[in-house]
């Protein structure tokens, strides 16, 4: 099985018949507002696994052919970059690019560096991707020497056509807010046209099966469908310890195994590092990854906890999700909440100076929070493993998978 992450991307992989039409449409798109004296935007939208990366990199290899090898294409001599706010997956993406002909580490690089580097040299962009684009900042920070307003706002001041990728379930800080409306007030004045992808690529899961996660993240804990275990491994633990062993397991023998946690566990040091402990389980979080080589590649986090910041973005063969203090059961309404005072990722919560009523704070803080576990439900390509911190949420969970002939342990 090869595991690598730049396997999955390359250009030279076939693509669905869905796949390569929408290729074939962005650039349609991409040649009739190419000479636009104002950005155009094409939007892609998709939860995590819709296959939207792919899609991406085949077109933009196709671009960079283009306008490097093509005197009779449009797209000839075009100044083009692929962006994305994530330096993990923007690894992958470099590593890529030496593996292709015609791309160059180069073309890779995070938005804020991009910008700035345009306004040092007064320069434009013709055409430009963006994976992940809910992860662009719609705020300043400095920390990130990003002194502007919004990110993707910035781009299409300086760019001719921008394609970008966008799934609002995974908006996790307030410093990238972004919902459906802020994005269309956002782009009113400019050209767009918007396609969806819904079949998930990733996960081997039944469809029911990931309709139930869905609904679990948003809080609505329903019975567990009869073919969840229908060519896919997903289990329930009560014992974070006998899951941590069956991941291993499962990495010996396939590979890209990994256990992921949420947030919600203090920040304990022990040795220099913080540790998340249920019972007999006691690992370490993810430490800083100063390699080129994506978290989940390395082959010593198999002793590690992964957070969202290292699996969004990734397939996994087989994740052990732990579902943290943060959440809970509440047993009058069945559902799963969510205890804010626990959460952990203080980073995450930065204050908006756009933001004042404290209810929709509330509510945004509380989608965010749901919005991680989501991302991290999603990862396994194989098989997921469920571990709850609460409680009565264990209970409730290892009842439901006893109900469709679940062993568990």
């Amino acid at each position: 099985m090869n595991n690598a992450a730049t396997e999955k991307l390359a250009p030279e992989l076939p693509l669905t018949a869905e796949q390569a039409q929408l290729v074939k449409q962005i650039n349609h798109f991409a040649q009739k507002h190419l000479n636009d004296k104002q950005a155009s935007v094409f939007i892609i939208e998709g939860e995590a696994g819709t296959g939207k990366s792919v899609v991406l990199t085949h077109l933009f290899n196709q671009w960079q052919v283009a306008a490097r090898t093509s005197p009779q294409s449009p797209f000839y001599q075009t100044n083009n970059r692929f962006l994305v706010n994530h330096p993990e997956v923007l690894k992958v993406y470099r590593q890529l690019a030496g593996e292709q002909p015609h791309l160059l580490k180069k073309d890779f690089q995070r938005p804020t560096t991009m910008i700035n580097q345009l306004d040092k040299q007064d320069g434009h962009l013709d055409l430009v991707v963006i994976d992940e684009a809910h992860l662009l900042l719609s705020k300043p920070d400095h920390y990130n020497n990003f002194y502007h307003e919004n990110q993707l706002l910035e781009l299409l001041k300086r760019s001719r056509v921008v394609v970008i990728v966008v799934d609002f379930r995974q908006v996790l800080r307030m410093k990238s807010l972004w919902t459906r409306f802020r994005l269309q007030k956002l782009l009113a004045p400019f050209a767009t046209q918007v396609v969806k992808l819904h079949h998930q690529f990733r996960m081997q899961a039944p469809e029911e099966l990931v309709t139930w996660l869905d609904d679990f993240s948003d809080g609505n804990i329903n019975p567990l469908p009869e073919n969840a275990r229908q060519g896919y491994d997903f289990r329930v633990y009560n014992d974070a310890e006998a899951m941590r062993q069956q991941i291993v397991h499962r990495n010996q023998q396939v590979g890209l195994s990994r256990i992921l946690s949420t947030s919600g566990y203090p920040s304990i040091l022990d040795g220099g590092k913080h540790y998340i402990r249920e019972g007999k389980f006691k690992m370490p979080w993810d430490q800083y990854n100063f390699t080129q080589i994506p978290w989940a590649e390395i082959p010593k986090t198999i002793d590690e906890v992964g957070s969202i910041y290292t699996c969004q973005g990734f397939d996994l063969n087989y994740a052990g999700i732990i579902i943290g203090p943060i959440f809970y059961l509440d047993p009058e309404t069945n559902q799963l909440k969510v205890d804010l005072s626990k959460y952990t990722d203080t980073e995450a919560f930065k204050r908006r100076k756009d933001l004042t009523d404290p209810i929709e704070i509330e509510h945004l803080k509380d989608l965010m929070v749901r919005n991680a576990l989501n991302v991290i439900l999603k990862r396994g390509v194989l098989g997921t493993y469920i571990y709850a911190h609460d409680s009565k949420l264990r209970e409730k969970l290892t009842n439901l998978f006893e109900t469709i002939g679940g062993v568990v342990k």
